[in-house]
């Protein structure tokens, strides 16, 4: 068997995988649903007989007689098909909503246990798309893309026995035609997959233009670029325009070719058994339903065939959901951690131990999960409890790679991180960040009001307890000048505060949390001079007694440090105190000392 083949039949697998994994909560509720499907649809085909009956009987007869019976059995078929449904409908809707919902919990889930370095691999978009978009598709196609499939194949398989059994001389005439329509709905529907599948390709890109433009207005506008940026937007909608013309184009000579046939089927139905009418074989009610047929049968093919292959399609979706699911963490905890310390959403917390806060590097060496670069080389270090370690260095030079490790958002590729005397893998990741508070440079607010915020650094704060945290990093004054104090909302990723504003609550949440081990990632690079010295107090505070890494973009701020290391290309070149690397004249010197420079510079020039 060829690659080729392999590939279509694991195809086949995976779809058939999808529908039993994601519909196996609700089996008893679609067999409900397809019962009733296809309940309705056997009505469908049943009504065109009851019109036979009618046109017989009663027109051809010149008779009432059992009129009264007959109606009401068509009210009561009538009724009962309502009903179905109405019932299957319903259920249809459940069953996309409820496997929407379970996907989604379930990737936001598995999102969460995931580590760092698979989100600086995949982009915000493509996470998204999978979330949401992926698993709509997906729900969708359980539900009404099976009833589809019930309905098609039910309404066909009634309608061939009822012609068979009426006529079989008409039905092996009409079984041809429509053998000619399966052929060419398939044809056309195999050109129209293609087209569509160029269409959401080319959707992805204009979403993506779209996003980049909003998220990067002020650079637009800044750089004047306006008018490339719009030619370049306008070139994609072209090819979008062009694309979905070629498939509105293929799907106008589809619609007229089924049409076509359409028309053949139903004149040679009139034809033969107008003839068959005329010779008496056959009744003019019999001719009535083989024309109700004839008209029919087209719509449920059609659908039938768009359907398979829209299922086919799908499996893109679910192929990119399960690659999302199936993504191992690169740091989780072992099965003998989890059955002491439980996991995140089930955490045993009685074993949880407490921290006093000495790090110790033990012989590590790390390589990035890309395999090119080594950043430590048999790395070893003892942080005290209560002390700060300076990291400082150029701007790429690999300054977090200390503080990751430290997190555990990266494993050591060899060595040993060890808190309080114990290596890292032998205690929980929620336990580790349970102690750890970490202030990035760039501070993240949540959606929601200010409160809200702090409290996710303790969330049984109170608000003396909360206020007193906003006093001790110089802060009150932001919630003093806002309406509604506390419960001012801070909006999207904290976008209706200042860069200084946000690190500021940054800070307060970290002081609530009252953490063992603070990391701080350049927190006064991107704020004014006054807002520095309100942080440099902050830090001051949070600092005090607790053991802290700063990764240091302003040189003189980690001056009193216990400890500096300075890197270089990805590799540590330097350690010490300040006093003793500014004797050493090296790498920490020429930084700081330029520093020194460039600020004098500024000032006198």
């Amino acid at each position: 068997m060829n690659s080729s083949q392999e590939n279509k039949r694991r195809k086949k697998r995976s779809l058939l995988a999808m529908m039993m994994t994601v519909s196996r909560p609700y089996r008893r509720a679609l067999v409900v649903m397809i019962i009733l499907g296809a309940f309705t649809t056997v009505c469908d085909s049943l009504f065109p007989l009851f019109n036979r009956y009618a046109i017989d009987n009663f027109i051809g007869k010149g008779t009432l007689d059992g009129l009264g019976i007959f109606t009401v059995l068509y009210v009561a078929l009538l009724i009962l098909q309502t009903i179905a449904t109405f019932i299957s409908t319903k259920i249809c809707g459940k069953i996309e909503v409820s496997v929407n919902r379970d996907l989604r919990n379930s990737a936001f889930t598995h999102l969460q246990s995931l580590s760092l370095s698979y989100f600086n691999k995949n982009s915000i978009g493509s996470v998204h798309s999978r979330v949401m978009s992926d698993t709509s598709k997906i729900g969708e196609t359980v539900a009404w893309r099976l009833m589809d499939i019930v309905w098609s194949t039910a309404y066909l398989i009634s309608v061939l026995v009822n012609m068979a059994l009426i006529s079989p001389r008409l039905f092996g005439i009409i079984a041809v035609m429509i053998a000619l329509a399966s052929l060419m709905t398939f044809f056309f529907q195999h050109k129209l997959i293609a087209v569509n599948r160029l269409i959401r390709k080319q959707n992805s890109v204009l979403t993506g233009d779209m996003n980049e433009m909003i998220t990067g207005i002020r650079s637009v506008k800044s750089m004047a670029i306006e008018g490339k940026a719009e030619k370049a937007y306008s070139e994609d909608t072209g090819e979008m325009q062009r694309l979905s013309v070629r498939s509105g184009h293929i799907s106008a000579v589809f619609s007229g070719a089924i049409s076509m046939v359409g028309a053949l089927v139903l004149s040679v139905v009139l034809w033969q058994g107008g003839t068959l009418t005329l010779n008496g074989a056959m009744m003019i009610g019999t001719l009535s339903v083989f024309m109700s047929y004839a008209v029919g049968m087209l719509w449920p093919i059609q659908n039938l065939v768009t359907t398979l292959t829209q299922i086919a399609t799908i499996g893109v979706n679910w192929e990119r959901y399960i690659d999302l699911m199936e993504t191992p963490p690169d740091v989780s905890d072992s099965p003998e951690v989890i059955e002491k310390y439980g996991t995140a959403y089930e955490p045993k917390l009685e074993n949880w131990e407490d921290m006093h806060g000495e790090v110790r590097f033990d012989h590590v060496s790390f390589v990035y999960p890309d395999g090119y670069s080594e950043v430590l080389s048999d790395f070893s270090l003892d942080v005290p409890q209560g002390s700060m370690t300076a990291i400082v260095g150029e701007t790429g030079a690999g300054k977090s790679t200390l503080v990751n490790l430290v997190c555990r958002f990266y494993e050591p590729t060899s060595g040993r991180v060890l808190i309080d005397g114990k290596d890292l893998r032998e205690r929980s990741v929620m336990w580790l960040h349970s102690h750890i508070g970490y202030v990035l440079q760039t501070p993240h607010l949540f959606s929601g009001t200010i409160r809200d915020n702090l409290r996710y650094g303790k969330p049984d704060a109170t608000d003396d307890e909360i206020r007193a945290a906003l006093a001790a990093v110089s802060a009150s004054d932001i919630v003093e000048g806002m309406e509604k104090g506390l419960d001012s909302l801070v909006g999207e990723g904290g976008g209706s505060l200042s860069t200084g504003q946000k690190q500021l609550i940054s800070f307060a949440r970290a002081v609530l949390a009252d953490p063992d081990i603070l990391i701080l990632d350049e927190a006064t690079a991107s704020v004014d001079t006054i807002t520095e010295k309100k942080i440099q107090s902050a830090i001051k505070t949070l600092t005090d007694k607790r053991t802290s890494f700063v990764i240091a973009h302003r040189l003189s701020t980690i001056t009193g440090a216990d400890m500096i290391i300075a890197v270089h290309d990805g590799r540590i070149v330097e350690q010490g105190t300040h006093r003793e690397l500014m004797e050493k004249k090296g790498y920490y010197f020429r930084l700081y000392t330029r520093q020194h420079e460039d600020i004098d510079g500024v000032l006198t020039g």
